[in-house]
């Protein structure tokens, strides 16, 4: 394995024209450069989540891919709950990489030519209460310190548009150090 380079699978990706917790899975999704998923509720130059767009609606918009480790759909179905691939909003499941401890900055090649970039964590919202009671709290921890720990995944912006399918290869280049740690965007 190359320095610096981690890799993984892409397990599923997923869509939704609609706002809301859930995507459909598919066959493949096509990322676009500086928007994000094609056909995705969130697609976009500036924000499109709704409380963002409420507040400032000419924020860049930093969360246009929604990636999920795979590890964590497993971690909650030992838990107790029914969770597949996209129900949590996620536009790319992978196995092998874990995207909560990435850098800021990290970059991940997927597939042949899509290529994005990690800008922060996903802040767990009450909307996955609505998928299943208490999925919000099980996507939260604290720490030894007593800091809370968000586990729904981390948020992404498309560097390089492309095609990405279940089973394509995931690769991860860390940025150069100190590395910044994640911080919800």
């Amino acid at each position: 394995m190359e320095r610096g380079v981690q890799t993984g699978s892409v397990v599923a990706v997923s869509r939704g024209s609609e706002h809301g917790p859930r995507k459909a899975n598919r066959d493949s999704v096509r990322l676009l450069t500086g928007l994000g998923v094609d056909g995705d509720a969130h697609l976009g130059a500036t924000v499109q989540h709704r409380s963002r767009v409420a507040r400032d609606p000419s924020q860049p918009n930093l969360r246009q891919v929604h990636l999920i480790g795979a590890e964590l759909h497993d971690e909650l179905r030992r838990d107790g709950f029914a969770i597949s691939p996209g129900e949590m909003g996620e536009n790319l499941t992978t196995r092998g990489i874990d995207p909560l401890a990435l850098p800021s900055g990290a970059r991940l090649l997927l597939g042949e030519s899509a290529r994005i970039e990690v800008t922060g964590l996903r802040n767990p919202c009450s909307q996955l209460d609505g998928i299943q009671p208490g999925l919000m709290a099980a996507t939260l921890d604290r720490d030894a310190d007593g800091e809370l720990i968000r586990r729904a995944g981390v948020m992404a912006i498309v560097l390089a548009g492309g095609e990405v399918r279940p089973d394509d290869r995931v690769r991860v280049r860390l940025p150069p150090e100190p590395h910044r740690a994640l911080d919800p965007v």
